[in-house]
């Protein structure tokens, strides 16, 4: 899995975007989603004791999205 489309829930709509897996990183797993629309952002790893952390991205950002994005990134690498 390197790219795939996918739909972040933001606070009055929801938000297209493309998740990118970023093989250069010190963390076991990192990914980059990335609006359509250019105004979302945000880049999140796996740790080593499998906690889904945020690195960086837009702010003002909701903390619900490392989580939502985390459950997307697993439920696609399970359907493989």
């Amino acid at each position: 899995m390197r790219t795939f489309e996918t739909t972040l829930t933001g606070s009055d709509t929801t938000i297209d975007g493309v998740v990118t897996r970023l093989p250069d990183s010190p963390y076991p797993e990192t990914y980059r989603f990335d609006s359509v629309d250019d105004t979302l952002h945000l880049i999140i790893a796996k740790a080593i004791d499998g906690s889904w952390i945020r690195l960086e991205g837009t702010e003002p950002h909701m903390f619900g999205w490392v989580d939502e994005l985390a459950d997307k990134i697993t439920t696609l690498q399970q359907k493989k």
